[in-house]
């Protein structure tokens, strides 16, 4: 009879060194494989984030492989634009009127083309404050219609390639007033030397 009961706790024994053997091993597949997927899973993001760069980079390089062609064209549009610009308001010959319309329907198509190309002019209107970012300025001289800082007018029409600026546009800027001048310098306090009130200064040595 013991010996039956010892062969029972032993085989129990070996139950339960199994079981836990098996339950080790079925933790450390668990492990690994959560180890695998978490890897995969880096993986796959990083390779979508590669496809998304390339995707981004090669869209940029078709975007922008027109830049230098569009800016050998720009001087082309500025001839025709000066040459409509010269022209006399009545045109009495005949032939001269249609000369000029072919000239403005040759600006008209150029600036279809580049517009549907993702080129826009930048020609800022008179008063609009000048922006370093799409502006030149080429000269400063005072004006009594526009503020300080603003453009007067454009000497030259800038442009901008799917908003990144190819050319600026060269302007003349209205010269900021004395009194807009006074108006943003730092204001002095009472003991300044500059001021009427720094005039009366306090005695502050010992007697």
């Amino acid at each position: 009879m013991s010996d039956e009961i010892e062969n029972e706790n032993e085989g129990a024994d070996l139950e339960q060194d199994a079981t836990a053997l098996l339950n080790a091993e079925l933790e450390k597949l668990t492990a690994e494989n959560a180890a695998l997927k978490e890897q995969a899973l880096r993986y796959a993001a990083e390779v979508e984030n590669i496809k998304r760069r390339a995707e981004r980079e090669g869209n940029d390089a078709r975007a922008f492989g027109i830049q230098k062609f569009a800016q050998s064209l720009l001087n082309v549009a500025d001839v025709l634009q000066r040459a409509l610009g010269s022209v006399p308001a009545d045109i009495a010959d005949p032939a001269f009127k249609n000369f000029v319309a072919g000239i403005d329907m040759t600006e008209k198509e150029l600036a279809g083309a580049f517009e549907k190309n993702g080129v826009r002019k930048i020609n800022p209107l008179k008063g609009e404050k000048f922006d370093p970012n799409l502006h030149q300025a080429v000269m400063e001289q005072p004006s009594t219609e526009v503020e300080g800082g603003g453009v007067i007018m454009v000497m030259q029409a800038g442009y901008e390639l799917f908003g990144r600026v190819i050319r600026p546009a060269m302007v003349a800027v209205a010269a900021k007033s004395a009194a807009e001048a006074a108006k943003n310098a730092p204001v002095k306090n009472g003991y300044d030397s500059g001021s009427a009130e720094g005039e009366h200064k306090v005695d502050t040595q010992a007697e």
